[in-house]
């Protein structure tokens, strides 16, 4: 064997993306809202990008054709000193007292940052009387509840990781006896068994009988079981329906009422209407303003100084200006593209709904826009579509499907639809088998479906089994 050094040469092909490519595809799968917050970072470190004001004047072909000239020979000339910029340039002003009264007015409008469970229950504990060293202990044991209220560990396991000192076992279960009739009498349960045996007491609902199912027959009464329950306890099957709707007026999540979730705020990117017979998809405007780039880099050529690294810092800010401002045209563009490609084929989901869904895929919406496979799942992601139907991801509508025996094709989204609106209309007494539930698609519809998909199916629309909805 030689051991050397050696040249060889090869040829290959690569994809080599360019800082522009990776912006693009960068602002193309942001959602409206990232990408206004995108816009309003850029405008914050590129002092030559803006946003046009309302009613500005859009220039003649003949002005912008001598303006990008004189943009030419600027950028060859950039000649002014950067620290005088910074220090002499006139503060940015955007928008006028009107737009201040709308930005003040979406502030106020701006849901205020949710109160957590602990946050809550610490105000609880603030005005329930304890003194410092009590307080110390509650706080403690909030601060080890989960989201739902309950304690994921034992009252032992908590006292030996204390760093309380002196605490006890019997003062911490006194404490938290304390918090529980001050807040809920569940707060602190291990599991939603203890925490449906702490509640019946205080609710004045205390029997023995319905201690014993809560301890004993919880599992066969969540799983409906209630023939198996009525022979083990001996007692009529009436007796045991009127004990369980009394169960269900109890709480199985303690710290749901002092918790609070912020909801998701959605703005859909796509808007389908009907206007004048027939579906127009366009895109809203919210979020996405009118972007140019700022002229008030021709006053800094006329102030030119000499200082080469200011020149080029200069060119590189108005070519992320345009760069950016391409880039965002780009995303709109295709964008809309890809939605008046998906809504023309679902076009029976405008007219029907759900149950007139097509399957399709994304590799045929790339092929009729021209763009490649991976640029339809990035403008895709995150967008929501506001249809007659209700506000819907775009990722909604693709979906794969099954032939029915006539030919026709028929998607999955239809296919749930179906399985909900025979469940729907079954017997409470008799509910449909998935079996039965896969024989009925296939004579009434005729769409030929394994019992699994059916349970798959089912699973995904969160609708109980057969066992499970059956009414005694």
């Amino acid at each position: 064997m030689r051991i050397g050094l050696s040249q060889t040469a090869r040829m290959e092909q690569r994809l080599m993306q360019s800082p522009q490519m990776i912006q693009a595809m960068q602002i193309l799968q942001l959602s409206s809202l990232e990408l206004e917050e995108r816009i309003e970072q850029e405008i914050a470190e590129n002092p030559f990008l803006e946003v046009k004001e309302a009613g500005e004047a859009e220039e003649g072909a003949g002005d912008n054709g001598a303006k990008q000239a004189e943009e030419g020979r600027s950028v060859e000339s950039l000649l002014e000193d950067l620290e005088r910029y910074e220090r002499d340039a006139p503060p940015r002003t955007r928008g006028s007292a009107e737009e201040a009264d709308k930005k003040f007015e979406a502030m106020n409008n701006t849901p205020a940052h949710y109160h957590s469970l602990g946050d809550s229950l610490l105000d609880q504990i603030a005005l329930s009387g304890f003194d410092e060293r009590r307080r110390t202990i509650a706080e403690y044991l909030v601060y080890s509840l989960d989201a739902r209220g309950y304690l994921p560990d034992t009252l032992e396991r908590l006292v030996e990781a204390s760093e309380i000192p002196g605490l006890t076992l019997g003062e911490l279960g006194g404490v938290l006896a304390d918090l529980r009739v001050a807040t809920h009498p569940a707060l602190g349960a291990r599991d939603l068994k203890e925490c449906l045996l702490l509640q019946i007491e205080p609710m004045g609902v205390d029997t023995p009988f319905l201690r014993s199912l809560i301890a004993e027959h919880l599992e066969d009464i969540t799983t409906n079981r209630l023939p198996h329950v009525a022979r083990v306890t001996g007692h009529p099957l009436e007796d045991i329906k009127q004990a369980i709707e009394t169960i269900r007026m109890l709480d199985p999540n303690p710290g749901r009422d002092y918790g609070e979730f912020p909801a998701e705020t959605i703005h859909p990117d796509v808007v389908v209407e009907e206007l004048d017979g027939r579906f127009e998809v366009r895109l809203t405007r919210q979020g996405v303003p009118d972007l140019t780039v700022s002229p008030a880099y021709r006053d800094m050529l006329n102030r030119s100084g000499g200082a080469e690294a200011v020149r080029k810092w200069i060119k590189q800010r108005l070519e992320s200006a345009r760069w950016f401002i391409d880039a965002v045209h780009q995303r709109q563009s295709t964008l809309l593209r890809i939605a008046c490609a998906v809504f023309e084929r679902q076009h029976g989901f405008l007219d029907q709904g759900i149950k007139a869904m097509v399957p399709l895929r994304m590799l045929e919406i790339a092929d009729v826009c021209g763009v490649h496979i991976s640029t339809v799942s990035r403008a895709v992601a995150g967008k929501y579509s506001q249809t007659p139907h209700g506000i819907l991801p775009l990722r909604f509508f693709f979906s794969g499907g099954t032939t029915k025996a006539s030919g026709e094709q028929t998607s999955q989204a239809s296919i749930k639809q179906r399985i909900k609106e025979l469940i729907e209309k079954e017997s409470s007494k008799d509910p449909y088998s998935d079996d039965a539930l896969a024989e009925l698609l296939k004579e009434k519809d005729g769409i030929t479906i394994a019992r699994r998909t059916i349970t798959k199916y089912r699973k995904a629309l969160g609708i109980a089994s057969s066992n499970q909805r059956r009414v005694f």
